[in-house]
């Protein structure tokens, strides 16, 4: 038993030390900053992340600036019989019921669309614009 007791204490020692050991940074030390920056910039290939804060809001800016930029494309886009209406559009939020808007009766798998102050007849298995009225 008391042999048990001494090879276990002794992996135990030598499980205890090696942990120590491990867990030591293995950064060179600077005696004037504490550890070498350089060796760690180079890590992260030179990137700086004391600025990342305006990065994303330049990014955010410009994302704004995309967006906005493609909503006025869409509402200047000039509706065409045979052109394919854009994904944008085909949510719920532009169907319309052709009765409340005194619209004719869409056929089978046709649905109306209100989209700037036009109705848009499209057909729902390929996308392709029928018929357009305006108001």
């Amino acid at each position: 038993m008391k042999k048990i007791l001494t090879i276990l204490a002794i992996s135990f020692s030598a499980l205890m030390a090696n942990s120590v050991t491990t867990a030591a940074p293995h950064e060179k030390h600077d005696n004037n900053r504490g550890w070498d920056q350089s060796r760690h910039q180079q890590s992260n290939n030179g990137r700086d992340f004391r600025n990342q804060d305006d990065d994303d809001d330049r990014m955010q800016d410009k994302r704004r600036v995309r967006e906005e930029r493609g909503v006025k494309r869409l509402q200047q886009h000039k509706w065409q019989t045979g052109y394919v209406m854009p994904q944008h559009y085909r949510g719920n939020g532009y169907k319309v019921d052709y009765k409340s808007h005194d619209l004719p009766k869409p056929s089978r798998n046709q649905q109306w669309y209100k989209i700037n102050n036009d109705y848009i007849l499209v057909d729902t298995d390929s996308n392709n614009i029928i018929r357009i009225q305006g108001f």
